[in-house]
């Protein structure tokens, strides 16, 4: 399949991201390490023996909204990710704010990291007796994350790819000796769902959904994947297979690991730390810390890639400063939007601790924020898809039926994070939680307002950068119709 050429109006390095390297990014934001080592407690807690149901129902669904996704990403790449594919689909106007909503999903998921990274960096350092304080290492891992994102995107997708098959590694290896420990059984009440319900499973899928969250980050690497067209759709794809797989094993284990001991994995929020000394080879317990602080750093580092890319490309399009739209003339970076991203990443976390909050909340709090952003754009690229596909006149009958299959699915998570009044199944969030929607709905608030301002300042702004996606995908419609 051929592909354009250099003829490309982005001033990022064209074309040399191997297959491995796009996928280092989706599998990076998703950070497949940190579910088993410190989320899936809480998924037990709700769904109990049916934990893998979940993860499997949730990857389901996931890469239903995957194929929606690969509908643009096998038809156009470039850096805007799902920003320029909903313009596509569905106008301007919804592309800019859910371009919006983007940036908030990622910079959060990065903020979110960030905690995680200084809360494993701090267990690492306590047992060489050495303490620095919390905002130091959030300087710390923003600078070394910021450096590598503005030196070179190949080093970043070689770190990340490195730091996730490390953190996997060690914890696949610890999953491997505790199911080794119990003789590899069959646990008969996981498989037959012994004491779980179908409300648990069900509400345990909000938290699964989340925890895939950037799976589609591959798609901002379009201008610098190779073959873009290809290796994009395939990391999309494979990032949630590969993912899901991981999670389904580890929540096997996990449950089963427990089982026969003093622990309540349902309260446990490391679970390897309560493992780990018990298999007899305590040296696991800090393989997996490090693992674990490797992957909040990966996670982190794609979270400043994507976001710059995405404040990129909406400043090619005239929403944000010329100078964000600029890329550096060696590195073939896109510097300026890297450096606001990093810091960004940086001064909430910092400010949240200075009011108070602990690292740990804060972790938690920026993560709920960034689930909104992403449930915004997976509902929307799922509506646009089967739009672009009718306006190209390609829509099958099983396009719309993907569509509809993914957008049910994204209901659960929605209607689990928002919650219905007098509802047992999806009780509304409690106090602080419950103030999260209106800090989302606040901040697309002013995101609307943006666009309304730079519609007035600049009337011609909307109908240009519908011409100028219009045109970057003819181009690859042209590509791929050449012999």
């Amino acid at each position: 399949m051929a592909e354009p050429t250099s003829s490309s109006p982005s001033g990022l390095k064209k074309h040399i991201l191997s297959y491995s390297e796009v996928i280092a990014q989706s599998v990076s934001v998703i950070a497949p390490s940190t579910i088993p080592a410190a989320v899936v407690g809480l998924i037990f807690a709700s769904a109990g023996n049916g934990t893998w149901l979940s993860f499997l129902l949730g990857m389901i669904g996931m890469v239903l909204v995957g194929v929606n996704v690969n509908q643009f990403a096998r038809r156009s790449a470039s850096p805007g990710s799902l920003f320029t594919y909903i313009v596509k689909g569905l106008g301007p106007s919804a592309g800019v704010l859910s371009g919006w909503a983007l940036l908030l999903g990622y910079i959060a998921t990065g903020m979110s990291t960030l905690c995680g990274f200084a809360i494993f960096s701090e267990l690492i350092l306590k047992d060489l007796s050495i303490h620095l304080p919390i905002l130091g290492l959030f300087v710390g891992g923003i600078v070394v994350a910021g450096f590598v994102a503005y030196r070179d995107i190949q080093l970043s997708a070689k770190l990340m790819l490195a730091f996730e098959v490390l953190s996997m590694a060690f914890i696949l290896t610890l999953g491997v000796v505790i199911w080794w420990q119990h003789g590899f059984a069959l646990d008969t009440d996981q498989l037959t769902l012994k004491g779980s319900t179908p409300s648990g499973v069900l509400l345990a899928i909000v938290l699964v959904v989340f925890g895939f969250s950037g799976f589609e980050s591959a798609t901002s690497l379009g201008e610098e994947a190779k073959n873009p067209l290809k290796t994009i759709p395939r990391a999309v794809t494979h990032s949630t297979l590969i993912s899901g797989g991981f999670f389904l094993l580890m929540a096997y284990i996990v449950t089963l690991g427990f089982k026969g001991t003093d622990g309540n994995l349902g309260q446990t929020e490391a679970p390897f730390d309560f493992l780990a000394p018990r298999t007899g080879y305590p040296i696991f317990g800090v393989l997996i810390n490090v693992g674990t602080l490797l992957s909040f750093f990966a996670c982190t580092l794609a979270c400043i890639n994507s976001t710059a890319r995405i404040v990129y490309s909406m400043s090619l399009h005239g929403l944000f400063h010329d100078a964000l739209a600029e890329a550096h003339s060696i590195n073939k970076t896109p510097h300026v939007a890297v450096v606001l991203s990093a810091l960004i990443t940086l001064i909430f976390p910092t400010a949240a601790v200075l009011f108070g909050i602990t690292a740990f909340e804060a972790q938690g709090h920026f993560g709920t924020l960034a689930s909104f952003g992403f449930l915004l754009i997976y509902f929307l690229v799922s509506i646009a898809a089967p739009i672009y596909l009718r306006g190209q006149g390609r829509l099958r009958i099983r396009d719309v039926v993907y569509s509809l299959l993914a957008i049910a699915f994204l209901t659960l998570p929605l209607l689990g994070t928002l919650g219905i009044p007098g509802s047992k199944l999806f009780p509304p969030p409690s106090y602080p939680d419950n103030l999260f929607i209106w800090i989302f709905a606040a901040y697309m608030g002013v995101g609307l307002g943006w666009l309304v301002i730079q519609r007035i300042r600049s009337p011609e702004m909307v109908h240009d950068m519908k011409s100028s996606v219009d045109e970057h995908h003819e181009r690859f419609e042209t590509a791929n119709r050449a012999p």
